[in-house]
């Protein structure tokens, strides 16, 4: 495909709205709450606001750099910038980690269309704590209804992907946005007015820094970068289709805002349910499917009508969030076979959606019916282990190092400043956390991943 040809999004909104789907997953709607339930609230917030700020923004921009000025996927971009250079593996890296993600995260977005059919069905009402406990590992553990699930998910994922960019990627983000926005929104208003849900705001906007610590730090660092797709290529390959008016400081900045917002919105969703039941809000992944049922019936019990509707509401919510995601994931890697080997968006997309079909059996089958183990771990966590915790954080690292020290910083200020037409003051600035201050910081997270410093 020839540069000129490269198609592109249609709107500065749909880029940004496509870009922001691309880092809102279900990332935000659990990790972010068990991390400020684990890290003191409100003052684990700001740091985590510090974080997104201070390094999210710089290496978003760096991986839009990459991707619009190669004109090409992530698994092209940087053999195009840096021909004839070890940096090509840099891309590789970044299909590699969408491809594995991929396959397990569409185990976990196809739990949420069980619970919708659950909450559709009133399933949970009259259920106490060991049940939703037995109910989620007898259907987590079951070989073939979250099988169903999955590849249920995945037809959706791939359907959408094959409509193309315009038709497919940035149509289905400006409808899944704002309703995404909305189920959110509703949510947290709900939450908020119900009893004892003070003590639930409280902690969520009131710092208690005697909690602060190098933990803290560390785990506000992991959950932007995680919540900001960082290192996995969604980013880079989307900002190959922005126009060459797309302004990328301020996408950068939207998207950031965007991302940040529906964590903090999650928080708002979770902390007052939560509290106003007296259940702490840090149960980790089982957090969205046994602690919250739990605390919906327990919240709205008095009213079924009303615990089976935000129940519903909350887990539909989950599954446009999974979406968006998969959906970012499934181009990454169709995108870079198409480009690579010149095969028909379809025939790119069928082998996708094929591997993964592959991983993603398998990874449920992991839970339950599967016991084989790899290190110590199912197939499911060892792909999680993986991806999260060492590919991710890597292709984090080489694209701060590819950017800050490799690339012409003529060819940043370029892409920044829209070739001369926009201002861009903070460049210097930008560069300089690109070079010292992100890679450091990157480092940190790995090391702190790997349980080196505990």
């Amino acid at each position: 495909m020839q540069k000129n040809e490269r198609v592109s999004f249609g709107s500065k909104l749909g880029a940004i709205l496509a870009a922001a789907g691309s880092a809102v997953g279900l990332g935000n709607i659990w990790r972010f709450p068990f991390e400020a339930g684990n890290h003191g609230g409100a003052a684990f917030i700001l740091i985590y606001l510090a974080c997104v700020l201070i390094l999210g923004m710089p290496i978003m921009i760096a991986e839009f750099t990459v991707g619009r000025h190669s004109k090409a996927s992530t698994g092209k971009a940087f053999g195009i910038l840096a021909p004839g250079t070890q940096w090509k593996l840099i891309g590789y890296l970044g299909v590699l980690a969408g491809l594995l993600i991929l396959g397990y995260y569409s185990v976990v977005a196809g739990w949420t269309l069980e619970y919708i059919l659950a909450s559709l069905n009133n399933g949970f009402a009259g259920q106490g704590p060991e049940d939703f406990v037995a109910s989620f590992q007898e259907f987590s553990q079951d070989p073939l209804r979250p099988i169903i699930w999955l590849l249920a998910f995945l037809f959706f994922t791939h359907y959408i992907v094959v409509k193309g960019v315009k038709d497919g990627i940035e149509k289905s983000s400006k409808i899944m946005m704002p309703v995404l926005f909305i189920l959110i929104v509703v949510l947290a208003i709900c939450s908020v007015t119900l009893p004892n849900a003070g003590k639930g705001l409280e902690f969520l906007l009131k710092p208690d820094f005697s909690k602060l610590n190098a933990d803290v730090f560390l785990g506000a660092m992991g959950q932007a970068f995680f919540s900001l797709s960082l290192g996995m290529g969604c980013l880079s390959t989307y900002a190959s289709y922005f126009g060459p008016d797309t302004k990328m400081g301020k996408t950068a900045l939207s998207v950031g805002a965007i991302d940040t917002m529906v964590a903090i919105l999650a928080g708002f969703i979770i902390f007052p349910a939560a509290f106003s039941v007296g259940i702490q809000p840090d149960a980790g992944p089982s957090l969205i499917f046994i602690t919250l049922p739990n605390v919906f019936q327990q919240a709205f019990g008095g009213v079924p009508f009303l615990a089976a509707l935000f129940s519903l509401m909350f887990y539909v919510l989950l599954a446009l969030a999974a979406l968006t995601s998969t959906i970012s994931l499934h181009e990454v890697v169709t995108a870079f076979l198409h480009e690579k080997f010149g095969w028909k968006r379809n025939r790119a997309a069928i082998l996708v959606t094929a591997f993964c079909v592959v991983t993603g059996v398998l990874s449920s089958l992991s839970l339950g019916a599967w016991d084989a183990k790899f290190f110590n771990l199912s197939f499911f966590d060892l792909l999680d282990f993986v991806t999260a915790k060492l590919m991710l954080p890597l292709g984090g690292l080489l694209v701060c190092l590819f950017v800050g020290w490799y690339l012409k910083k003529s060819v940043s200020r370029d892409e920044l400043t829209n070739y001369g037409r926009e201002k861009a003051p903070y460049f210097s600035v930008y560069m300089f956390i690109l070079k010292y201050i992100a890679p450091i910081a990157i480092a940190l997270i790995f090391i702190n991943e790997l349980g080196i410093l505990s």
